[in-house]
């Protein structure tokens, strides 16, 4: 900042309104300055600027997986491409990191807050008793959960309601006169597995749905298929709680002999567009996924704002009926 005030022949303190956007100087000084800071490479240093009060600009997430997990993840790039849509808008950034335990990622908050490098973090995967909600509580960190399950004390909150989309799913597959499924489920520990779990149970009456637990892994997936559809009785229908698990169980099924919807309907839980490329294209839960993120981003802004933090119900999602269901076979 001194090289620019000697450039241009003005203080020091002018420079710093200039670049900051205060008042006290010209427009035409403010531009001058601007010009000559571009030509010598001067960038503002986020974090001496949070040290004086202001913003970062900038919000957190961390996902609890590997970037190679991620990679084929549809519905994390999605999510975050709302969310990273929606900070552009108001002239934020997004700060992404990868970490292995719940303990690793309340540390990476309390860094980010002590050097004031985000405003503002995104919360995804609540478990029960979930150790990061106290951590952000007692930091004070603006956060806002995706997929809880309620109102949550000085957190914002976006959640699904499991219920609406559980009913969704199991009457339609009882209106084809299933009676024997199986869901292929997230892990048993995250508490929207745990409230779905839950609404499918309470939803099935007349039916016999068995849960088996997976982690959102084609791997996982492909062999827990293995295991249902080597047993017997086999379920008529089989519900996927992701998009890359059905895919997943469809290729099994393929391998296996089993005939897609003739001997076994799929239903995955999410949509991407992979799910109607593949034969047969798969009936879905579809809901707008990046509108979610946006959605996720404005209720965190809203704290990072001052505002109190909101719980708020996103849209149910809706039913897209496509070739891998069929009415239950014999």
């Amino acid at each position: 900042m001194s090289d620019i005030a000697q450039r241009v022949g003005v203080s020091r303190v002018a420079v710093s309104y200039a670049l900051n956007g205060r008042p006290g100087v010209s427009d035409d000084l403010r531009e001058r300055v601007r010009e000559v800071a571009a030509e010598l490479g001067f960038a503002v240093h986020r974090p001496a600027v949070a040290m004086h009060g202001a913003s970062c600009d900038a919000v957190g997430l961390t996902l609890r997986r590997t970037s190679a997990a991620f990679s084929i993840e549809v519905f994390r790039r999605q999510l975050i491409s709302g969310i990273q849509m929606e900070l552009s808008a108001r002239g934020f950034g997004l700060a992404l990191q990868f970490v292995t335990s719940a303990e690793e990622e309340i540390a990476v908050h309390r860094r980010w807050h002590a050097e004031r490098r985000v405003d503002g973090v995104v919360l995804c995967d609540l478990r029960r008793d979930d150790p990061r909600v106290p951590a952000l509580q007692a930091l004070g960190l603006p956060a806002v959960v995706v997929g809880g399950t309620g109102a949550i004390p000085g957190l914002a909150n976006l959640w699904t309601d499991e219920a609406a989309s559980a009913g969704k799913v199991v009457g339609y597959l009882a209106s084809l006169g299933h009676r024997r499924v199986t869901r292929v489920s997230g892990p048993p520990d995250m508490l929207h597995t745990q409230a779905r779990t839950a609404a499918v149970e309470r939803a099935a009456a007349g039916m016999t749905v068995t849960v088996v637990a997976a982690d959102y892994t084609g791997d996982a997936a492909a062999q827990a298929t293995r295991r249902i559809l080597s047993g017997a009785p086999r379920p008529t229908a089989i519900v996927y709680d992701s998009d890359v698990m059905a895919l997943a169980g469809l290729g099994v099924a393929a391998e296996m002999g089993v005939r897609v919807p003739a001997d076994v309907s799929i239903l995955a839980w999410e949509d991407s567009p992979l799910c109607e490329l593949v034969h047969p294209a798969l009936t879905v839960l579809r809901r707008n996924i990046t509108d979610y993120g946006a959605q996720a981003a404005r209720l965190l802004l809203e704290c990072v704002d001052g505002r109190e933090p909101r719980s708020v119900r996103y849209t149910n999602p809706t039913l897209a009926v496509r070739d891998s269901t069929a009415p239950a076979a014999g």
